[in-house]
């Protein structure tokens, strides 16, 4: 017998992505804060409760939070899946603030069904292995917000813009974005849906029920951390044989934290672009979103208008709830040096990140 397959039909599958806003949120609501990655110690989850209590909403905390599993999980996956269950079915519970990313949520690809998001449609807030997660959102067919988690809210108090900016999505005033040019920018104007998030999260998830780089006519957000040039070089090589950049009407790239120079680029970005000029689509460069010190929300799963022009970019998304309108420049104190890859600036940033991510300072 032999059997055949066309790689055409593999490469172009798609579908149609449509997400709806969950309702946001009114004072005194209650928000969960679970951990569906790696464990996070109890006083950071108290600081963060505190932080959503000043907010004006009420935090409740997730029955399995606190608990450790193989020395870096918080709990065993079906722990894990059963604290999300348990704030998806509580019709009190109006929306979810992961404490951390890490790793293990690719174990709910398989377990959690898409049902369960799309019947009980609540905001996520997290980002890094949290990606997962939106991806699931995405393809149930609603939005969420990649920004912002628990460890950094018990951090800054809650106090600086990129949390302020989330908290005020799950209250139903959108950023939208106007953004400093970037010289690896490329040109050009796209509507499409917005997916992806961190790459490393995302890629290990093609061609499964998680994966909303299958949809038609989208956005892609592309952020990593501590991955050196060559991997991620395999990793944007795999998004293209898979097709995914045929589906793309724009990308959006955001943080390369700490990721090694390993090849004769002179950035990350540069490196990209130089696959995704063959593409002729509007690509946005370094967009202060991943694991950087500064993490402005996105709306993952929203429809979102993406512009770039030689003097800078736009980031639109189509929400509801009321605009605001967000020069990305003063969020990072007026200074382009990060935008533009200063490499020294972006070296100690990415020290400091990565002390704090593995908990090596408070």
């Amino acid at each position: 017998m032999v059997c055949s397959c066309s790689k055409e039909q593999v490469k172009n599958a798609s579908v149609e992505l449509s997400c709806v806003a969950p309702p946001f949120l009114s004072p005194g609501d209650k928000i969960a804060l679970l951990s569906p990655s790696y464990s996070t110690s109890m006083g950071k989850v108290d600081s963060a409760a505190a932080v959503i209590r000043s907010w004006g909403y009420e935090p409740v905390i997730g029955p399995n939070v606190g608990k450790e599993y193989l020395g870096k999980y918080a709990g065993t996956p079906e722990e894990r899946l059963s604290d999300i269950l348990w704030a998806l079915h509580d019709p009190a519970i109006k929306a979810i603030i992961c404490n951390r990313g890490g790793y293990g949520t690719i174990r709910f690809v398989d377990r959690l069904d898409l049902r369960e998001l799309r019947n009980n449609p609540k905001w996520l807030l997290g980002f890094s292995d949290i990606t997962t997660l939106h991806e699931m959102e995405t393809m149930a067919g609603v939005m969420s917000i990649h920004g912002t988690m628990g460890t950094f809210l018990a951090k800054s108090g809650g106090n600086d813009r990129a949390s302020l900016l989330a908290r005020d999505i799950l209250s139903g005033t959108i950023p939208q974005y106007e953004i400093p040019s970037h010289p690896c920018d490329i040109p050009g104007k796209a509507t499409g849906i917005l997916v992806g998030g961190n790459l490393c999260t995302f890629s290990p998830v093609l061609g499964t029920v998680a994966d909303a780089t299958r949809g038609k006519d989208i956005i892609l957000f592309i952020e990593e951390v501590e991955e050196d040039m060559s991997h991620i070089d395999r990793l944007i090589n795999t998004l293209a044989l898979n097709g995914v950049f045929n589906r793309c009407k724009g990308v959006v790239l955001g943080e390369f934290t700490d990721c090694g120079a390993n090849l004769d680029f002179a950035s990350v970005e540069e490196m990209i672009c130089s696959y995704l000029k063959d593409y002729g689509i509007p690509v946005c460069c370094g967009f202060p979103a991943g694991h950087g010190d500064v993490n402005l929300p996105l709306v993952m799963g929203s429809l979102a208008t993406l512009e770039v022009t030689e003097s800078g970019s736009s980031l639109y998304f189509k929400v509801g709830g009321d605009d605001k309108w967000v020069n990305v420049a003063d969020e990072l104190g007026g200074n382009n040096l990060e935008l533009a890859g200063d490499k020294q600036s972006r070296v100690v940033r990415a020290f400091n990140f990565a002390r704090y991510y593995k908990g090596l300072k408070d």
